[in-house]
């Protein structure tokens, strides 16, 4: 099988007005005629027929039946054609490595998995490997397919600017290895996009309002949408959720600092107390929810998900608890609707958001 190359049919279609166009079309799988995206878009019937021109010549989207009459004739619905291009995305852990090819619509079309991650292997014979498990999953793509990219979501810290990591714990080899870089090299022309792993497993559920995502792996992440956006902070760290101390002679943290939440949670996870660890998450939620307000609180990662009613009960509970006016501010607890695959569905999002106006 051919391998797809790097999106050049869809290249010219990057303006303004079509990326509201087809983000609106890929929000509505059921299909929208050409007068409801005039109306979604405020643009005009004109431009939006110009458009929707291209788009069809381009073979990005189709038409598909008919919608329901109003009184007049019926009108004519497109949808997004999801193989008309795609992306892949990459989780990079500690031990373990998943990619994903994804589709327009964010559906999964094939899946592998490698049993190495950043401690098992120095920098560079990781990132061959990671290169080489896209190349084979890109390869599934149909013949003559558009990639348009790579994404990859990986533990922090890291410079999200300009692909660098930074101290990430326990990893000394990787501090300030030029990650993005280095997998651009392998897989050119391929654009290649990186992220921390909670910032993708996000942008994998983003919706509208202020959400905290908390991830829960072999280690204790999160990532904040608001406003719907991601917020990465000044140097582009923001989320280290899992490094404020809550207990000042705790145990030593792998961070170098002792009573880090991280730290504690771990350590309950280690004796198979998964409600004590729950319970300290509530407190480290509840001191987020406290300090931005946020509307609702995703969870995901490994410990979550092997435990999926325990932990968003617990969490709940002991959030609520620590509000000072529930009825007031009433903030739900759920799991990511991603699922267990969020990070890499989320690292996919970073090469297809351009074609759709995100610019995360």
């Amino acid at each position: 099988m051919d391998t797809p190359h790097a999106g050049s049919n869809l290249t010219g279609l990057r303006d303004h007005n079509t990326a509201l166009v087809l983000s609106l079309l890929r929000a509505a799988p059921q299909g929208s005629s050409r007068v409801e995206l005039a109306a979604g878009t405020g643009l005009t019937p004109q431009a939006i027929g110009k458009i929707v021109a291209r788009l069809l010549a381009a073979a990005l989207v189709e038409e598909d039946g008919r919608g329901a009459s109003t009184g007049g004739k019926p009108r004519t619905l497109l949808r997004l054609r999801p193989a008309a291009g795609f992306a892949v995305g990459v989780e990079l852990d500690r031990h373990r490595t998943t990619v994903l090819l994804v589709d327009l619509c964010g559906g999964i079309r094939h899946r592998a998995t490698a049993p190495t991650g950043l401690a098992d292997a120095p920098p560079r014979q990781t990132v061959e490997l990671i290169a080489a498990l896209v190349r084979e999953v890109a390869a599934t793509a149909p013949a003559g397919a558009d990639l348009l990219g790579v994404g990859v979501g990986c533990r922090g810290p890291l410079d999200h600017a300009h692909g660098v990591l930074h101290r990430p714990a326990g990893l000394a080899s990787w501090d300030r290895f030029p990650l993005r870089e280095a997998l651009a090299e392998q897989l050119a022309p391929w654009p290649v996009r990186l992220d921390k792993d909670t910032n993708t497993a996000a942008l994998a559920c983003a919706g509208p309002g202020h959400t905290a995502y908390l991830h829960f792996g072999d280690g204790l992440g999160a990532a904040l949408l608001l406003n719907g956006a991601l917020h990465r902070g000044a140097r582009t760290n923001a989320g280290e959720f899992g490094h404020q101390v809550v207990q000042l002679d705790g145990p030593p943290c792998s961070c170098g600092s002792r009573g880090c939440l991280e730290a504690l949670c771990l350590a309950a996870v280690a004796t198979g107390d998964h409600r004590a660890a729950a319970r300290l998450l509530a407190v480290g939620a509840a001191n987020l929810v406290q300090l931005l307000d946020v509307d609702r609180v995703l969870l995901g990662g490994p410990v979550v998900f092997a435990h999926p009613e325990l932990y968003p009960a617990e969490i709940a509970d002991g959030l609520a608890a620590r509000l000072p006016d529930r009825e007031w501010q009433q903030v739900p607890v759920s799991l990511t609707p991603a699922g267990p695959a969020a990070v890499a569905l989320g690292a996919a999002e970073l090469a297809l958001g351009p074609l759709f106006g995100r610019r995360d």
